[in-house]
């Protein structure tokens, strides 16, 4: 049965969500992905815990369902994670609301700046270069998705590529990649082959492109394939937020590891 359907605007959306509560967070013997709507994933590796991209408040644009995880639930969590600037991706209200109870906050260089600006304290990393959230390794990996410095609003400074970024996590169980909002890079097809990709598959320029999303899964041809990136914001004339999981399945190597999620849904390593 499928996860997803689409709706009168034409929007492949959830069929349902399953909420997310305190005991996602639990200590457990195996590592799980669960995705949170858009960008956001929990990542749950034998206890260590780990937010990306979450966005459970402040959006200023509508939804398609409620985010399966409030802040509220989250009592304890030892790192946040931001690829990059975009309020889809670095929610402010999020960041802030959850310093009381995260033990570390991680982005670029310059996202690490502007949480510090709201008083959460972001710790700052160049492209390529590795940190530990206690038995996890974390990776930077290239990003390219500038895409402000064609946007007069946005001319104040130059965006540059390292301002973006994917994350690479050695887990115990496996490893996990999130290549983040990009253009595909010719540094993609070259990685590790990863147990898990969090895949984007906008059609979208300043995204993979969908031909760039079949081309990175055929890549790595056994790499499971968590949908992300769709079938959450109420925007049907914008690209980012409208992949249909629809358009993969004839397309994709070994279409069985595509693993359309419904938000709050855990998946195991």
């Amino acid at each position: 049965m499928k996860k997803y359907a689409i709706n009168d605007k034409n929007q492949a959306m959830p069929a349902r969500i399953l909420p997310v509560n305190e005991e996602a967070f639990a200590p457990q013997d195996h590592t799980t992905v669960t995705w949170l709507g858009n960008a956001g994933i929990l990542i749950n590796a034998q206890g260590t815990t780990i937010l990306i991209d979450p966005l459970l408040c402040g959006f200023d644009m509508p939804l398609l369902f409620d985010i399966p995880l409030t802040t509220d639930k989250v009592k304890d969590l030892d790192a946040y994670l931001v690829t990059h600037i975009d309020n889809d991706h670095f929610s402010r209200e999020t960041c802030q609301k959850l310093k009381d109870v995260c033990h570390a906050y991680h982005s670029t260089q310059f996202v690490a700046e502007q949480m510090r600006e709201i008083d959460v304290p972001g710790i700052g990393h160049d492209i390529n270069e590795s940190f530990d959230v206690n038995q996890v390794r974390v990776t930077l990996t290239p990003a390219k998705h500038n895409w402000q410095n064609g946007s007069s609003k946005y001319s104040y400074r130059e965006w540059k590529e390292e301002d973006y970024c994917g994350f690479w996590f050695d887990t115990p169980d496996g490893t996990i990649w999130l290549p983040g909002d990009s253009r595909l890079l010719e540094s993609h097809l070259h990685m590790p082959s990863p147990d898990v990709i969090l895949f984007d598959f906008s059609d979208n320029d300043w995204h993979i492109t969908l031909d760039g999303a079949i081309r990175l899964a055929n890549t790595y041809p056994d790499a499971k394939l968590v949908c992300i990136h769709w079938g959450t914001v109420d925007a049907p004339t914008m690209a980012p937020f409208n992949g249909n999981p629809d358009s993969l399945y004839e397309r994709v190597v070994n279409p069985d590891r595509i693993c359309v999620l419904y938000p709050g849904e855990a998946m195991p390593l």
